[in-house]
């Protein structure tokens, strides 16, 4: 080859520089050009080192104790709701609707009640002779509370619920579901085979049959209440209620409207041992 030829390819070669060989990895450098340590740590473990242990303030936990409550209680509020839903969804559409007309009718015996005592507090307001109109009220007020106590009759619309019970399957406690439903419907006052039932009447299973405040009663059992008719039925007939749980043991429900029914069983008034008027 001709002195000619290779001058162009010994000027190139002339033209670029040297190699740089690579310079040794300085102490604590990655050789991949990775960026150095910091006092000996990798990025992951200083990562961990600043999150654990956990450094909480108090108020970081007072903070994280109240979120943990209001998420708790959503929960249950939700599990509650969805217990409700699915034990209506299953009803079927005059069930619902009896439900909802019960719900409204007590509704309405509280309106009628807050109306009645604000009458009777303008009627002693207004009244000119207010200690008349007192004593007047507190008579009322006794026959009603004795009605309460059972110690005196009382007579008014109701219902007359009879449990036939043939197989010996009635328990106290059934018994005394029914006399809760009624009382929430409204019911003013009760007796049952003869009994009668007040605020601190109790139920217990007896040899076959039931005992109400220490009086042996048998079957049939017969209930006089006293109340609302269209409030007392249904509420004893809602999907899942007394009647429906009676029959599941075999016993024999019957319900009757009345405009009269007597309630004539009394209670003796016991004086109390301790308690005594504030006003003494």
């Amino acid at each position: 080859m001709s002195d000619h030829e290779e001058q162009p390819a010994n000027r190139l070669r002339e033209e670029l520089p040297d190699e740089v060989p690579p310079s040794p990895s300085a102490p604590g450098e990655d050789p991949q050009g990775a960026r150095p340590e910091r006092n000996g740590l990798t990025g992951r473990q200083r990562l961990l080192k600043g999150l654990w242990p956990l450094r909480l303030t108090r108020a970081q936990l007072i903070v994280a104790l109240l979120l943990f409550g209001l998420g708790f209680g959503l929960a249950v509020q939700v599990a509650s709701n969805s217990d409700s839903d699915s034990a209506l969804r299953g009803a079927r559409q005059e069930d619902l609707v009896r439900i909802l007309d019960e719900l409204d009718d007590r509704t309405q015996r509280l309106e009628d009640e807050k109306q009645g005592l604000e009458k009777q507090r303008d009627e002693l307001e207004n009244s000119s002779d207010q200690a008349e109109e007192a004593r007047k009220q507190t008579l009322e007020k006794e026959r009603q509370l004795g009605i309460l106590a059972g110690t005196v009759a009382a007579q008014g619309p109701g219902i007359t619920v009879t449990i036939e019970d043939t197989k010996g399957t009635v328990e106290a406690d059934m018994l005394l579901d029914a006399i809760q439903e009624l009382r929430a419907a409204g019911a003013e006052a009760i007796q049952v085979n003869g009994v009668r039932v007040v605020a601190g009447t109790y139920l217990a299973d007896a040899d076959n049959s039931v005992s109400v405040d220490g009086n042996k009663i048998n079957a049939p059992y017969r209930f006089q209440v006293i109340g609302k008719p269209q409030d007392l039925e249904p509420a004893l007939n809602i999907p899942g209620g007394v009647v429906q749980t009676l029959e599941k043991e075999q016993a024999t429900v019957t319900v009757e409207r009345s405009s009269k029914i007597v309630v004539d069983a009394l209670r003796a008034a016991e004086r109390p041992d301790y308690a005594r008027s504030s006003s003494q």
